[in-house]
């Protein structure tokens, strides 16, 4: 489990893919971000998923607990949009990939530099 807090989501599921040795595949449609959020990125030119998430966190669980898991988050008032992003994978070892609501991939690697200064 990690806290979301810096870097965001991307940065997170890098760090485990690469700790792990393994590749985290994300499916882009599967990511709860608000419309607010969404639309404040696209008219900042930065993808959601590198920006900051206070409060958020990521957790890897095993297959056959993901669901247990995921109603237990969704049962507590702060969980109410936990959600199963993507699974993990053995090939090709230390890559986050993102399936895209386009039905393409692409490598989600590690920010450089910050996409917006630091509030706290």
């Amino acid at each position: 489990m990690r806290d979301a807090t810096r870097g965001g989501v991307a940065t997170v599921l890098n760090e485990i893919a690469r700790a792990a040795g393994v590749t985290v595949v994300v499916d882009e449609e599967a990511v709860p971000v608000r419309p607010a959020v969404r639309g404040a990125a696209e008219l900042l030119g930065i993808d959601p998923l590198y920006v900051a998430c206070e409060g958020r966190f990521v957790a890897v669980v095993a297959p056959e607990a993901a669901d247990a898991a995921l109603a237990a988050l969704r049962a507590h008032p702060l969980g109410e949009q936990a959600a199963i992003i993507g699974r993990v994978d053995a090939d090709p070892a230390e890559l986050v990939l993102l399936r895209t609501r386009f039905g393409g991939t692409r490598i989600m690697d590690l920010l450089v530099g910050d996409p917006l200064p630091r509030i706290c």
